[in-house]
């Protein structure tokens, strides 16, 4: 799950062609955008300015993926946790996101990218969810990557969204408990629509999921790297992709499913006591 070595030997541009050549490419990537405070820290910056550094690491990661062709990246820009730090600091995070959204619209336009955002968008500061809103309403009719936004988001709460949108249909007859499935249950998340992350990849070397889509993250890929956010760059993000593609995804199958067995004959000598004691030389 930690990520592998670079090979600074390879150029960025020889490093995408090795991955879009290999195939495989994940259609949903989910980032965990961690360590701007660390890296303003070591600069002996304010914390913000770590957070303005990781606007320049978003654009190229978002321009990144463009050029992979993947579908859908998801940034967790905003927890529910995030809510604890300083409030100069939280104001001065919201405040930087409502001046980044107008800033980038033009060149989000350009590139066919359209923008949605997951969360408890409703305690969002008016002004930036004017910005949010507006910018989302701008973007629209795009058809390129979709930009997800998770957005004053925390995992276990969109679960218990979930599971109380599902309460009230069965209070209100409109559902049976016995219909409720995967299938139903994920229709209650916030986003329904997006598939869930193939790829999650996590910067400055903390080895967790910070309440980040629990649900959604069940069989994804996780890349750990030490890299801090804002030097978080394309060479970065074509490591992970490249380390991706050299995994099996099974999703709790054998072989993905190829393994067919041997006939009657093979599961009966497979299930045979005898014949796993000789091999696994257990004594009588």
């Amino acid at each position: 799950m930690a990520s592998g070595p670079d090979d600074s030997t390879v150029t960025v541009d020889e490093l995408r062609e090795r991955v879009l050549a290999r195939g495989g490419l994940p259609r949903h990537v989910a980032v965990i955008m961690d360590g701007n405070g660390r890296w303003a820290r070591r600069r002996r910056l304010p914390r913000v300015a770590g957070h303005r550094a990781g606007r320049h690491s978003v654009r190229r990661t978002l321009e990144s993926c463009g050029r992979l062709g993947v579908e859908y990246l998801t940034l967790y820009t905003f927890s529910q946790e995030n809510w604890k730090r300083p409030k100069a600091e939280v104001s001065a995070l919201w405040t930087f996101l409502e001046e980044v959204l107008v800033s980038e619209s033009a060149a989000l336009a350009k590139q066919n990218v359209r923008l949605v955002a997951t969360g408890e968008l409703d305690v969002i500061p008016d002004r930036a969810r004017k910005a949010l809103n507006g910018v989302i309403e701008a973007l629209s009719g795009n058809t390129g990557l979709t930009l997800n936004l998770a957005l004053a988001y925390g995992g276990r709460t969109e679960i218990l969204h979930a599971c109380r949108s599902l309460a009230r249909r069965v209070a209100d007859g409109e559902l049976k408990p016995d219909a409720i499935d995967e299938e139903a249950f994920r229709g209650e998340l916030y986003a329904p629509e997006i598939p869930d992350p193939d790829l999650v990849i996590r910067t400055s070397g903390e080895y967790r999921l910070s309440n980040f889509l629990i649900w959604q993250t069940a069989y994804s890929e996780i890349y750990f790297t030490p890299v801090l956010w804002p030097d978080f760059g394309e060479r970065e993000l074509l490591e992970a992709v490249n380390d991706y593609q050299g995994r099996e995804r099974r999703f709790g199958d054998v072989n993905g499913g190829n393994d067919k067995g041997a006939g009657e004959e093979g599961r009966r000598s497979i299930l045979d006591p005898t014949r796993w004691k000789k091999m696994l030389k257990v004594r009588p």
